[in-house]
């Protein structure tokens, strides 16, 4: 099965991964898959995420939807987002607690 294959099957069901971006500790996110790519939101009442900026690099750790054990890590590159209408309510509507509120999104792209 090829590595995008499994990273979409995954990461449709995955409410968090942890990334490690630039070589930095590695930090359990919150994320949603979409598109082909992972959206962080980060700043304001969201996550903080050290290290996350336009084109740096990062390791994505990717857990088993079914049993939760290491699926997968996967190199992505992170580029600042400019989100459309209804990528914005698709963010709004993955957030559970409250009302989210972003300073920024980053979209992880997949090598």
């Amino acid at each position: 099965m090829e590595i995008e294959q499994v990273l979409d099957n995954a990461l449709r069901k995955a409410a968090a991964v942890w990334i490690r971006p630039d070589g930095r500790e590695p930090r359990l996110v919150w994320a949603l898959w979409r598109d082909g790519g992972l959206l962080v939101a980060v700043g304001g009442t969201e996550q903080q995420v050290p290290g996350l900026a336009d084109g740096v690099t990062c390791t994505v750790t990717v857990r088993s939807p079914t049993t939760h054990s290491h699926l997968v890590d996967a190199a992505a590159t992170a580029r600042l987002a400019d989100l459309d209408d209804d990528a914005r309510a698709a963010l709004r509507a993955a957030r559970l607690n409250g009302r989210p509120e972003w300073e920024s999104v980053y979209r992880l792209e997949f090598a």
